[in-house]
């Protein structure tokens, strides 16, 4: 029986499967897989402490708890903006205009469609992260 020498070609490329786009972040089902992955690969004479796995455990749950806090601190910064921007209705605010210069008006209304409120001054709309001032509307003094 004859073996048949293997002959090596070079410059020639085989295709390869598109590599997966790892995650960024590093989530729960990130943690349990990791978990599971040392749990099946552990050396059955010297199984993984206990005291470890309760560890690595309380780890998972404190991060999906921080996870959550981390949420709703944005949807409290969220409703915070726009209890702001409601708030600045009929006031006069300033803010730099596009060249730079001071622009003072009266707040119309407020739009909450993006991410950061738009406040309509004088017909234009502007971020409320841009304002620079509030001050409430002087009412005229009577005259006697």
């Amino acid at each position: 029986m004859s073996i048949d020498p293997v002959v090596g070609t070079v410059g020639v490329s085989t295709p390869v499967a598109a590599a997966a786009t790892p995650k960024q972040t590093m989530d729960s089902d990130v943690f349990m897989s990791l978990l599971v992955s040392q749990l099946r690969n552990q050396d059955p004479s010297s199984p993984m402490d206990t005291n470890e796995m309760i560890s690595q455990t309380t780890q998972l749950a404190m991060m999906e708890k921080m996870t959550e806090l981390t949420s709703t601190s944005t949807e409290n910064f969220s409703l915070q903006m726009r209890i702001a921007a409601a708030a600045i209705i009929g006031k006069e605010v300033s803010y730099l205009g596009k060249d730079g210069l001071p622009i003072k008006g009266t707040a119309s209304s407020v739009s909450f469609a993006g991410p950061v409120p738009q406040v309509t001054v004088n017909g234009v709309e502007v971020a409320l992260d841009l304002i620079a001032g509030i001050t409430s509307p002087t009412a005229p003094t009577p005259v006697p």
